[in-house]
């Protein structure tokens, strides 16, 4: 029987962030099991509260913890040999070492399987594969089974009181997951003459300095970007109305307070099994077109050099689905 677990997860944060709802389910559901969560530390955040169950260490991967030196470091400081087995929900080379060195120790090991050719079906440019693959949540919690260790996931809402206002996060990592600027920016204008208390939400100075020109241009629109914690950010998400975001890691952040999300998706698309914890595709807003998806997290240009996918939204369609 596995009393003391290791769960594995270092990035990217949006990813990170979808292993929360399995953690907390894990940690209610066994509440005789002492788990570890294995992390950057910088999201630590994420995972305070979940559970007295539950400890979390944070990892510097790009100073002590760097390199194989650097794991051996980490495997000392977490002590490694007090664990009876380890989910790995990253399966990359840098958890592979870490997952041999607790096989090596007789260690119980089960590594999260990506569904690489699955997803290359979806995503290849001619005779795609148009289907729903399994889940990020799903294929977390297979990680789980195959070390005996069963989960029942159950989505919630938060019963918050006062909710209102939209938050809106226009950022993503890529630009085949970014809807026009300009577009976004009329958006706010839209939903600022319409009287909504608007908060704009993002990171990073380039950011932070577009979503505070917004801010100065349209009454009842405040720029968070930088200004508070994530914590506090979280308290801020869960007490909005609805989030309106890219298929970023601000759906996950949203969907971890129980938040409605209105997402859109360019080149990425919910069947890919990314689609935040809770929410429902029928709150999604994207195109049917035949070259979507191209790809799975938005990272390849576009071959038309237009990203139709996004410009063919128009802010109406979004504020519909706002509305709703």
């Amino acid at each position: 029987m596995i009393r003391r677990l290791l769960v594995i997860r270092f990035s990217a944060f949006g990813d990170v962030a979808m292993v929360v709802p399995t953690l907390k389910a894990l940690a209610l559901q066994h509440p005789e099991m002492e788990i570890m969560m294995l992390s950057k530390k910088q999201y630590a955040p994420l995972f305070e509260g979940i559970s007295n169950n539950v400890s979390f260490f944070g990892a510097d991967l790009k100073g002590e913890h760097k390199g194989i030196k650097g794991l051996n470091k980490l495997l000392n400081e977490i002590d490694f040999e007090h664990f009876d087995a380890v989910a790995d929900l990253h399966n990359v080379l840098r958890t592979w070492y870490l997952d041999f060195r607790f096989a090596l120790k007789g260690k119980k090991t089960a590594k999260l399987h990506k569904g690489r050719y699955a997803k290359w079906q979806l995503t290849r440019a001619i005779n795609k594969k148009k289907r729903q693959l399994t889940s990020a949540f799903e294929r977390q919690q297979d990680v789980f089974k195959r070390l005996g260790i069963e989960i029942v996931l159950h989505s919630e809402h938060n019963d918050k009181q006062n909710k209102q206002g939209i938050g809106i996060a226009p950022f993503a990592a890529h630009k085949g997951k970014i809807y026009p600027l300009e577009r976004m920016e009329h958006l706010v204008e839209q939903l600022s003459a319409k009287g909504e208390k608007i908060y704009l939400f993002g990171a990073g100075e380039k950011e932070s300095k577009i979503l505070q020109q917004w801010a100065d241009k349209y009454p009842n629109t405040e720029n968070t970007a930088n200004r508070y914690t994530m914590r506090e950010e979280l308290d801020m998400i869960a007490h909005l109305r609805v989030m309106l975001t890219m298929d970023s890691a601000n759906m996950h952040l949203a969907s971890l307070v129980g938040t409605r999300v209105v997402s859109i998706w360019g080149a990425t698309h919910p069947y890919a099994g990314f689609l935040g914890f809770g929410q429902d595709e029928q709150d999604c807003v994207q195109q049917d077109l035949p070259c979507r998806p191209c790809s799975v997290f938005g990272n390849k240009k576009c071959r038309f050099r237009d990203y139709r996918c996004l410009s063919d939204i128009t802010t109406e369609q979004i504020i519909s689905k706002l509305d709703k």
